[in-house]
């Protein structure tokens, strides 16, 4: 039924896939209703960050795509998915970053197997920091202090408390005034309607507590968003540590220079790639996310045992930017920071100049990958989609790695004929 010259027949077949049993076995049981086979999670996650799916994307093309199904070590072609969707989110959060890391891992070996990557290329990395930002809408004072109200009364309802006024309609309206005012000369009259959301949200707040006082059952259900909506009322403009998003605390407020973008909310991330571009493309050798926003330089020890945790390999030579400098780095690895001056040797200066290439291995895991826009929850979910990201971006390199080795052949054959080449 399937061609067995197929990229992901091949790519299966030198997938360890028995390596992902011996280490996460232990998360499964061995009484009760058989789990979900280990290689269909691992093969489904690696599919989704390949393509960039959602998990209800991934799950839809996989009853359809019979190499997909090969890949995930099906031996005959199913209709229908052996699992619910939502298990892919249990599963995520029962195996947790730690053993996910395997995932990367393992693309890794893959790449070194097929000499898609040198053992030599993993010694010289290069290292950059960019932002995993998070799917929650931009965090306005308005929009925050209205979705306050909303969720107050959305608790309000299931538990039968009467409210004197639930400012919904008022604190609508309100939200529509400030979105038309707010950049034009109407700036004092938008303000004035935030003012309003504001009090509108403490009445409320105040009010129920003065409902619930005494009832530890509801004060237990309230707890958490009247937490939150205490935090939105008490933070100022210029705090540091404001919270961006209601459902999603552990969201931060990122300033990275840009002229296109002031502010990125979502986790700092780290990235590392092989500095010299080996035939198989450039492999991300270590991904993590890095809550917190840390300074670049105290990122970069973490990233280098990352790196050699992952391929095995010790760094010799890493290559970063000036955001890295009076990093105070006590491995073994030497550090080389960008328009350092002084420095002599030819190859080093070579692969300084080609720090720069890390930026489109970035903007692949952005625009190919999930990492502009991350659905996973909480802190762990930013480290999870770190690290799969890296993953799926591996990933596609070694689908395409045979024809890159055959243009690579072509060059080397024919190098005077590379302008006629029909996939050049």
């Amino acid at each position: 039924m399937i061609d067995m010259e197929h990229a992901l027949v091949k790519l299966a077949g030198l997938i360890d896939w028995s390596r992902f049993d011996e280490a996460c076995g232990r998360f499964y049981h061995q009484k009760g209703r058989p789990g979900v086979p280990m290689r269909l999670m691992a093969g489904l996650h690696l599919l989704k960050h390949m393509e960039g799916l959602s998990d209800e994307a991934v799950c839809a093309r996989w009853k359809e795509n019979p190499y997909w199904q090969y890949f995930c070590g099906e031996q005959y072609f199913r209709h229908k998915l052996p699992f619910d969707r939502s298990s892919m989110t249990r599963w995520r959060g029962r195996i947790g970053p730690d053993k996910l890391e395997l995932l990367l891992a393992e693309t890794l070996g893959v790449a070194l197997r097929t000499q898609a990557v040198t053992p030599q290329a993993c010694e010289r990395v290069t290292l950059d920091t960019t932002v995993q930002t998070k799917a929650v809408a931009h965090p306005t004072d308005s929009h925050l202090l209205l979705r306050g109200i909303e969720w107050l009364n959305r608790l309000a309802r299931p538990h039968g408390i009467k409210l004197r006024q639930s400012f919904l309609r008022v604190g609508h309206q309100a939200r529509r005034d400030v979105s038309r005012l707010i950049h034009g000369r109407g700036h004092k009259q938008a303000m004035r309607r935030v003012r309003k959301l504001r009090t509108w949200l403490g009445r409320l707040d105040r009010g129920i507590g003065r409902k619930i006082v005494g009832n530890d059952a509801l004060e237990a259900a309230f707890a958490l968003a009247r937490e939150r909506v205490a935090k939105i009322l008490a933070q100022k403009a210029g705090d540091t540590d404001k919270l961006c998003a209601l459902h999603a605390p552990e969201v931060e407020c990122i300033a990275k220079g840009k002229a296109r973008t002031r502010y990125e909310f979502g986790v700092q991330t780290s990235i590392a790639v092989t500095s010299a571009r080996p035939a198989g493309g450039q492999f991300i050798v270590g991904m993590q996310a890095l809550p917190g926003n840390p300074c670049d330089g105290h990122t970069l020890t973490a990233q280098i045992e990352q790196v050699e945790r992952l391929t095995g390999v010790s760094v010799e030579r890493a290559y970063v930017d000036r955001g890295y400098r009076g990093h105070k780095h006590g491995g073994k690895a030497k550090v080389f920071v960008s328009h350092t001056r002084g420095i002599t040797s030819p190859a080093i200066r070579r692969e300084l100049r080609r720090r720069n290439a890390i930026e489109p291995s970035i903007g692949h895991t952005r625009s190919d990958g999930l990492l502009e826009r991350n659905h996973l929850a909480g802190a762990t979910g930013d480290a999870v989609n770190a690290i799969l990201v890296a993953a799926g971006h591996n990933l596609r390199l070694l689908v395409a790695w045979p024809s890159a080795l055959l243009r690579a052949l072509f060059r080397v054959l024919f190098p005077a004929t590379q302008s006629a080449m029909p996939f050049a």
